[in-house]
């Protein structure tokens, strides 16, 4: 667990587009006309110290490069404001990540890949360190899923999580696919026995609708949390957010 918790504004990529899915299908999207760069200035704006970008292409093993391309024109306006930014989404080999952290990426998100490769995350912590490095753990019905929420585990939750703790890891990403994107509040029970159980710094994803969402996240000494439809439907406003990010 960690004493400080911060705010992460998503930006998700399509076709190096800004996207937001529901429940990580590609056939329930809608498509932003701000380009990455200006929905990265917006989100920038609010004080926040970092960004969750997604190369939703990576993590659905197709083409990626115009993806790649708009996580650099974020990274231009990123930079130069201090702000970091954590990035995921078919990184799946020593290779993607070091090309994340050449491009001025602070943090990799890895997913499948540590289901697969089980020596992969203590390679990747012994080369960048545990600050460099989280893991997605996306759930349904709490059991993992992969390959962009496409494909099925037996792998449950939280026996999964102590096993990537002992290996290292600090950062965990958890999702319930069943809340992303439908804007119906985080499943902080889960959240929170996780993040219990491990002693990890767990960050919450899928569901923010409104600001409490993000507070009672605080409340219950989780790491962060990843505001995504709630910000791009207005759901949340971007000076109640400055606000809040004020008082951390």
């Amino acid at each position: 667990m960690n004493s400080s918790f911060n705010v992460y504004p998503a930006i998700d990529l399509h076709l190096g587009q800004v996207v937001r899915l529901m429940q990580g299908d590609l056939g329930r999207q809608t498509q932003y006309k701000n380009t990455p760069a200006d929905t990265a200035t917006r989100w920038i704006s609010s004080g926040t110290k970092w960004l969750h970008v997604i190369n939703l292409d990576g993590a659905f093993g197709t083409t990626d490069q115009a993806n790649l391309q708009a996580l650099k024109s974020i990274l231009a306006v990123t930079q130069p404001a201090g702000v970091k930014v954590q990035f995921g989404g078919g990184i799946r080999s020593m290779q993607h990540a070091e090309n994340a952290f050449n491009a001025g990426v602070e943090r990799v998100i890895l997913g499948t890949v540590v289901t697969q490769q089980p020596e992969f995350l203590a390679q990747a912590l012994k080369k960048w360190g545990h600050e460099c490095v989280a893991v997605s753990l996306d759930t349904e019905d709490g059991f993992v899923k992969t390959h962009g929420w496409q494909e099925g585990t037996t792998l449950q939750a939280i026996p999964f999580a102590k096993q990537l703790a002992e290996q290292g890891l600090k950062w965990l990403i958890y999702t319930d696919i069943a809340r992303d994107g439908l804007l119906q509040g985080l499943n902080l029970a889960a959240t929170s026995e996780l993040s219990q159980a491990t002693g990890l710094s767990v960050i919450a994803s899928g569901g923010v609708e409104k600001l409490s969402d993000v507070e009672e996240a605080k409340a219950e000494n989780l790491a962060g949390a990843i505001i995504g439809k709630a910000l791009y439907e207005q759901k949340i406003q971007l000076d109640e957010l400055t606000q809040f990010i004020q008082t951390l």
